[in-house]
């Protein structure tokens, strides 16, 4: 029911945050050798005062739950003699820029590059100032979906600009994710609420499939530019992701046809959640501001292989000269390995940044290195973020092709949750991203270096 979504009084916290998948039920161990064990819940628990199995207090940051998404590997979960989701091989070469290359994006994932869009970089604490500054322009509409919205100063900020705007009688609509936003309130959304927004909780739990979450990120004005990336509307955001505790992220402002792809996302889980379509005028005649050949690929759960997994492989395969991959979170499909290995043995340059000792998900680490080795030992290059939390989802391919979004490589993005990345052709684009790319290494260690030497930075 649509009703279930609203922000309605919550579970306690220590039912919900079990029931939201507790990382404490996974062993290191486990998910390196793609072992799972079921979360444990209060219901089944035969404890009446207290469970060393049952979490006391809700999850530190949502994204904790993707420890679990190593079940989706398990037969248990697909069913004996059936393929695991995510292990499906696509075809290992591809055009790396221009008709050919949107050719075989359409194959792919049934997008194609489009042109006339204009492009750029809001980086950490940036993008909000970047939502901001687009929302008090807003005319018609403001849309969000956000995985991660807790209260803040980041929080009361954007709600104050949503809130102002929905008093000059724009249409703001906002979905925030049952688990990631576990934090979030009836008080602290308010402010929206009282101005006239519709605030929705997107799959509350528990549901039909608890692991399948949406994790988009999108913030979207009259249908005509968008933001979209890594950000959570969240205090460890807002800094510029190398000191202290700000997170380091990468994320797009988008203008031009690639944001009715956008706001087409933002539709589905919109329908999905209330029951409810978008008027025609939130999906406005494209205006051609730039010359950027863009599209914005959705992913959500598929019984054989979801657009993330097949995007990715489409990237890498398209790859003969570079192919840089920035995740968060670095558990790829069998698939997506194998492909890093055949480029790294056939001379591509590949390079992996990811999260190092500084991740908020520490049970991933040794897994993660696992298959850095494995790369390694290809060829390939890897290193680890060390000043902070490193939560980018980006990849750069040879001079032109970059893709931006919220697509994190592990299992529960690959396999379960609503995603989108904002991909492009554009040598300028490539150029900043590369850019980026050499400042991120002079905080990463290389793996397989001594400790206090600088990474190779060299093409």
């Amino acid at each position: 029911m649509a009703g279930s979504s609203r922000f309605e009084a919550q579970p306690n916290a220590r039912e919900k945050s079990a029931a939201a998948f507790s990382m404490r039920s996974m062993r290191g161990e486990d998910i390196a050798a793609g072992r799972f064990r079921r979360p444990h819940r209060p219901a089944g628990c035969g404890e009446r005062r207290s469970c060393a199995r049952c979490p006391a207090g809700g999850l530190s940051l949502a994204r904790h739950a993707v420890a679990l998404s190593l079940a989706l590997l398990s037969s248990a979960c697909f069913g004996i003699g059936r393929k695991p989701v995510g292990e499906v091989y696509l075809a290992p070469e591809a055009p790396d820029r221009g008709p050919d290359f949107s050719n075989a994006l359409y194959q792919t994932t049934a997008v194609r590059l489009q042109s006339g869009n204009s492009v750029d970089f809001i980086n950490n604490g940036n993008v909000f100032d970047a939502m901001v500054a687009e929302i008090a322009k807003a005319r018609r509409s403001i849309h969000i979906v956000s995985f991660i919205w807790a209260d803040g100063e980041v929080s009361k900020r954007l709600m104050t600009a949503i809130a102002a705007r929905a008093r000059a009688g724009v249409q703001c609509r906002i979905l925030v994710d049952a688990v990631g936003s576990l934090s979030l309130t009836d008080e602290e959304v308010a402010p929206l609420t009282g101005a006239g927004c519709k605030v929705r909780r997107s799959r509350p739990v528990p549901g039909q499939d608890d692991l399948a979450r949406n994790h988009r990120k999108i913030v979207l004005v009259d249908g005509r530019v968008g933001i979209t990336g890594g950000f959570g509307i969240d205090d460890r955001w807002r800094g510029d992701g190398v000191s202290g505790e700000s997170w380091r992220d990468s994320n797009v402002r988008v203008r031009g046809p690639a944001v009715l792809e956008m706001q087409q996302a933002f539709a589905e889980n919109w329908q999905e959640t209330t029951q409810e379509l978008l008027p025609a005028d939130a999906f406005p005649e494209p205006e051609r501001p730039g010359k950027v050949r863009a599209a914005f690929v959705s992913s959500t759960e598929h019984g054989i292989v979801t657009h993330n997994d097949r995007l990715t492989q489409l990237f890498i395969a398209a790859a003969h000269e570079r192919i840089w991959l920035a995740n968060a979170y670095f558990l790829p499909s069998e698939p997506i390995l194998q492909l890093l290995e055949r480029k790294a043995r056939q001379g591509v340059d590949v390079r992996i940044l990811a999260a190092g000792d500084k991740t908020d998900t520490g049970p991933y680490l040794g897994p993660q290195r696992e298959r850095m080795d494995r790369l390694i030992a290809a060829g390939a290059k890897a290193y680890e973020y060390e000043p902070s939390m490193m939560h980018s989802k980006t990849m750069l391919v040879d001079r032109s092709l970059v893709a931006v979004g919220s697509c994190n490589l592990d299992p529960l993005s690959l396999n379960k949750m609503d995603e989108g990345a904002l991909v492009a052709d554009d040598p300028a684009l490539a150029k900043q991203l590369e850019r980026q790319w050499t400042q991120d290494l002079s905080h990463a260690k290389e793996r397989g270096k001594p400790r206090g030497q600088v990474a190779d930075t060299r093409r």
